[in-house]
């Protein structure tokens, strides 16, 4: 049941589904029913290492596994050497502003960089290092000198000189600027001035709000603002796909807080956003970039203030009209994600207990027939049908586990008959009432 499973992801497994969060590691040893999904992005992905770029919306009811399916790409695409990061919307971090919401989305991209090695984020120091090692190599190759000669202070010139070129070489936009801050990265890492490198990755990240500050610490002129964070994105893709990686894949999820945005014409700005995105991975515009958002129906569907309402949008994102139940598309850029069925909800939950009791060194006596009674009494009571999620499911069972485990002598039989079913819902449908603003 249990296939390779590290003692640090069962921990970060259990601790939390019971706080109501998917885990940031670990994810593949719960997967079940998501096959022909994952498939379908590992021929994705497969087109994006090879130039192409690619925009994915995931759509699903609330806590029908959303959040899930993009920790999952993760997963997948860490092994496929990608260079992957996560964001959520909020209603401070949006992809169009201008009072500093759009760079804040960026900074949280930023923060939560990962690669195979560092699948938790923070991995951005651990990259520009690489590449400048990378640089270094290369430089030292070109001079017929050894690794150790080249970092001596009379080549610092040669090497700052090569970074700007290959920078220059790979960026469009705000590639000077770009440049100059690596190449500062670059001055503290090699002469070990911590100060340097740090003001070095705030400018990168996107955490300068003036550009006084910035050019008193750092000698630029420009910093990265609402307007221009998308280039810098495309340039850490560039230089990313420079280093080895097979690209740069970005998840936004929690897209219901840009269809909660009150004013019509913000929201919109944030739509034409999503459609630049999509048009310039669609048509070439940008290599090795795979970009996924993840939302309910609502926010796709809804002609006032969804996806929908941005006819631009709607055209591009209308569901194969030939796709059914049985007969799936998932190539197309909207991927509809089904509820779990009742057998793979009875899978999932035997998984769950296995890492339960490897977590915990247990062996909680629950049988297989236990769980399916726990099952019944939880799909037969009143509203399960409609306000039931897996998140609810897992998290109640889990608790019972948690229940058993530090009070053995607990009945069991009660614990599930106690069971209550809540619509956990946000009730997106009272914002169609709101009166714009």
């Amino acid at each position: 049941m249990l296939d390779n499973i590290k003692p640090k992801e069962a921990t970060s497994i259990i601790n939390s589904l019971i706080g109501g969060v998917v885990p940031k590691i670990g994810v593949q040893h719960i997967t079940v029913g998501r096959s022909e999904e994952i498939n379908a992005v590992v021929s994705a992905l497969e087109d994006v290492k090879n130039g192409h770029s690619m925009v994915k919306f995931w759509i699903g009811d609330f806590g029908s596994g959303k959040s899930f399916m993009l920790h999952l790409l993760n997963t997948v695409a860490l092994k496929q050497k990608f260079v992957v990061a996560n964001a959520d919307f909020t209603p401070d971090n949006r992809l169009y502003s201008n009072d500093g919401k759009g760079v804040a989305l960026y900074s949280a991209i930023m923060d939560n960089v990962s690669i195979q090695t560092k699948p938790e984020g923070g991995a951005l120091p651990t990259l520009l290092e690489k590449w400048i090692e990378q640089v270094i190599t290369k430089t030292a190759q070109e001079n017929k000198i050894t690794l150790t000669e080249i970092r001596n202070e009379q080549y610092l010139n040669i090497i700052q000189t090569n970074i700007m070129k290959t920078i220059n070489e790979l960026t469009d936009v705000g590639g000077f600027d770009f440049g100059m801050v690596v190449m500062k990265y670059y001055e503290g890492y090699i002469t070990g001035n911590e100060s340097l490198r740090r003001n070095a990755l705030k400018w990168l990240k996107g955490e300068y709000r003036t550009k006084t500050e910035a050019k008193q610490d750092l000698e630029v002129r420009e910093i990265i603002n609402d307007l221009n964070y998308y280039d810098m994105l495309k340039n850490f893709c560039k230089l990313f796909v420079n280093m080895g990686y097979s690209g740069f894949m970005v998840n936004l999820d929690e897209a219901i807080n840009l269809y909660k945005i009150s004013t019509s014409v913000m929201r919109e700005k944030n739509y034409e956003k999503i459609l630049t995105i999509y048009n310039d991975c669609f048509q070439g515009k940008v290599a090795n970039l795979f970009i996924n958002f993840a939302g309910t129906k609502e926010v796709l569907e809804n002609e006032r203030r969804g996806l929908f309402s941005y006819n631009a949008l709607k055209s591009r994102l209308l569901t194969n009209k030939f796709e059914t139940g049985e007969l799936r598309d998932f190539a197309q850029p909207v991927i509809r994600l089904m509820p779990l069925n009742h057998n793979e909800i009875f899978v999932l939950l035997k998984k769950l207990k296995a890492i339960f009791d490897y977590n915990y060194k247990t062996d909680i006596a629950i049988s297989d027939n236990e769980i399916q009674l726990f099952m019944e009494e939880l799909f037969n009571k009143p509203g399960a049908s409609e306000f039931l999620t897996p998140r609810e499911v897992i998290r109640d069972f889990l608790n019972i586990l948690n229940i058993i485990r530090q009070n053995p002598k607990a009945d069991k039989n009660k614990l599930f008959g106690e069971i209550e079913v809540s619509d956990e819902r946000p009730d997106e449908t009272l914002l169609d009432s709101i009166e714009e603003l």
